[in-house]
């Protein structure tokens, strides 16, 4: 990281406020580290010394048809990683591992929202993929073409996924939380040939219908729809699931009376794998790029080295939804690529019993788990009798994805989860950067509740200031200095939206939009979105900061926080808080949280309004949506909310606010 040209002030260029400090460590437990696969700094000597050979160490790896001849040529802000290099995504998840002896090595255990259950060793997944990669030939599928897939977390989704890598048509997953409108926003964006999909999947014990949104989808355009291939998942709880002639096929009539074997295309290590569009709340949405071989690269290397992943015994459960970028990094490509033994999960934390999670670790003696942070405040906010009445000995390491985590819920998770003894890795990353960039390694790094800690191997991070300066403490905009091998190549059909959104706001550096701060010892503590920066009275203040302050206090489970317009101050900050079961509200509750704030971090990030709730609205991959928040806190009409997990809760928090005295 380059210097400060003046070190006599630390702090000089920050432009994030740096308020919240966490003095408490933990250093790697002794068992873990004598066994890790790395327990010292070699991996970073080796990628400090040549960055480019580090990765290309990384690259050979993986099976090639045909051996690259380039590491890296870097046209800023285009990147092209292994050139000369071929290769197929499915042939290295599943036909190499086949080869090797490890046909019988379980792939997945799918655990059904229902309770339905099936275990998919690497032979049978390799069987379903070239059946399903036939079945796409026979409906007019050809490389280079594009393939949107729109399913429940159900195993035809990886499988989709594979089928389509192997013929080399890149696919486009999109969540099936989504709306019609969205789905056929993206297919149109991608001009799909073939939609896969299902007649439905399960949720909270009810079938939810997914089928009837296709159907909306394409009577309203997505022209370039020429089939339609749906999995019959609800059966008989979806008997009217309507087919159109010469369009719409099942899977079981298309698919499984295929052949047992499709040969791999031998892709260019350029070519794309796949296309993911990002939720574009305010805007159209952003088809995220992601090519073959350098992709397939550092979500192999994180996966295995971030986790420390020792394939022939650990069960690995990362708890996404395969239709965000953590579910194509984590759940398919990377655990697939270093042939380990995952669990995927159909349903929601709560159904039938608020310990299903705890219930799933039991059965299948999972070792590793990787989860959101709303999902560890919703547990902190349940209480600690569903993890403790299941055995949860068989966990070794914990790990952390999709927001900063507050380091109170980090404490919780290591101490009620962990059993204070699996190291918590929190992962900075972002669907732009396919893979983790921002990390710990569990067997290496001395942890901070609350930290990401360093950049991974082979990866430079700064955090600048207004001018683009580097800081070396302090709070500031996290970028990213040089070529990684799984960026982005570039916005679908959009060349220079892609240059204007990541590549123009600080010259040769890649920026996305999140804040971040540097303490002393060299720590990264992610600070959300700069969106989310509230300006009060000149200060620029993180709303990570005055979240993490709020669930420091003992009674609070989750805390949300926004700026809201203030005519005194430029922005007030407007709290929403969930307390831990068995807590009740009274009057002088939110002062003594206003206090709390300020006795922690200062009087500037003490809250103007709390309000407390029974929950917050999230997206149905569990993330808040502060946007309706600040509606919310400014009276203003809500937009959108289909994708939200529960649409009621937010008029419920309008009802609150409308009846909560600010702060006088």
């Amino acid at each position: 990281m380059a210097e400060h040209e003046d070190t006599t002030d630390p702090k000089r260029g920050a432009t994030i406020e740096d308020y919240f400090e966490e003095d408490r460590t933990f250093p790697p437990p002794e068992g873990l580290a004598a066994a890790a696969l790395t327990a010292d700094r070699s991996l970073f000597d080796r990628a400090d010394a040549d960055f480019e050979g580090f990765w290309a160490d990384q690259a050979r790896e993986l099976a090639w048809f045909e051996r690259f001849e380039t590491v890296l040529e870097w046209d800023l802000p285009f990147a092209k990683w292994f050139g000369g290099g071929r290769l197929n995504v499915s042939y290295n998840c599943l036909d190499r591992h086949v080869e090797a002896g490890l046909g019988d090595r379980v792939a997945y255990y799918f655990e059904g929202e229902p309770g339905d259950t099936r275990t998919i060793t690497y032979s049978e997944l390799l069987e379903e993929v070239c059946k399903a990669a036939n079945a796409l030939h026979s409906l007019g599928v050809e490389r280079g073409d594009r393939v949107a897939i729109y399913m429940p977390m159900i195993p035809e989704l990886p499988v989709a996924m594979l089928a389509c890598a192997r013929i080399g048509a890149a696919h486009s997953v999109v969540f099936g939380g989504f709306s019609a409108d969205a789905l056929r926003g993206r297919i149109e964006d991608a001009e799909a040939k073939v939609l896969i999909t299902a007649d439905g999947g399960w949720r909270r014990g009810q079938p939810v219908a997914l089928k009837a949104n296709v159907d909306a989808a394409l009577s309203g355009g997505a022209a370039s729809i020429e089939h339609v291939l749906v999995v019959r998942r609800l059966g008989d709880a979806a008997p009217d699931t309507a087919m159109t002639d010469g369009r719409d096929v099942w899977w079981h009539d298309t698919v499984d009376g295929q052949p047992a074997h499709c040969p791999p295309e031998a892709m260019e290590s350029e070519d794309l794998l796949f296309i993911l569009y990002t939720s574009g709340t305010t805007a159209q949405p952003k088809g995220i790029m992601h090519t073959t071989g350098g992709y397939l690269t550092q979500v192999a290397f994180t996966h295995k080295y971030v986790f420390d992943i020792h394939a022939d015994t650990d069960i690995y459960w990362c708890a996404a939804d395969v239709g965000w970028v953590t579910g194509h990094s984590y759940i398919v490509y990377g655990p697939l690529a270093n042939a380990a033994t995952s669990v995927l999960y159909e349903g929601t934390l709560d159904h039938p019993g608020r310990d299903r999670w705890w219930s799933i670790i039991e059965a299948y003696k999972v070792s590793i788990l990787y989860c959101a942070p709303t999902a560890i405040r919703t547990f902190m906010k349940w209480g600690t009798e569903h993890p403790t009445a299941h055995d949860l000995t068989s966990l070794r390491v914990l790990g952390s994805v999709g927001e900063p985590i507050n380091p109170e819920a980090w404490i919780w998770y290591w101490t009620h989860i962990g059993g204070s003894r699996c190291p918590v890795v929190d992962t900075w990353w972002q669907t732009e950067t396919g893979a983790i960039m921002i990390s710990p390694l569990p067997g290496v790094t001395t942890l901070k509740p609350g930290s990401a800690t360093f950049p991974l191997p082979g990866i430079s991070a700064e955090v600048v200031d207004d001018a683009g300066v580097s800081i070396d403490r302090g709070g500031g905009y996290l970028t990213l200095s040089r070529p990684w091998p799984s960026m982005l190549r570039g916005i679908y059909g959009d060349t220079e939206r892609y240059r204007e959104t990541y590549w123009s706001r600080f010259e040769g550096k890649y920026f996305a939009g999140d804040g971040a701060k540097i303490d002393d010892e060299g720590y990264f503590w992610l600070l959300g979105r700069v969106d989310d920066v509230m300006n009060v009275s000149g200060h620029r203040v993180s709303t990570t900061e005055v979240e993490s302050a709020l669930v420091d206090h003992p009674t609070v489970a989750e805390a949300a926080v926004v700026g809201a317009l203030d005519a005194t101050t430029g922005q007030s900050i407007i709290a929403f808080v969930t307390l831990i079961s068995g807590v009740e509200v009274d009057a002088e509750h939110g002062e003594a949280l206003r206090k709390h704030v300020a006795t922690k971090i200062g009087p500037i990030a003490r809250p103007k309004t709390i309000i407390f709730t029974d929950d917050l609205p999230k997206t149905r991959s569990g993330k808040i949506m502060r946007r309706l928040l600040r509606d919310v806190a400014e009276g203003r009409d809500l937009g959108d909310t289909t994708t939200l997990a529960d649409a009621s809760v937010v008029e419920e928090l309008r009802n609150r606010a409308a009846a909560q005295p600010g702060e006088e």
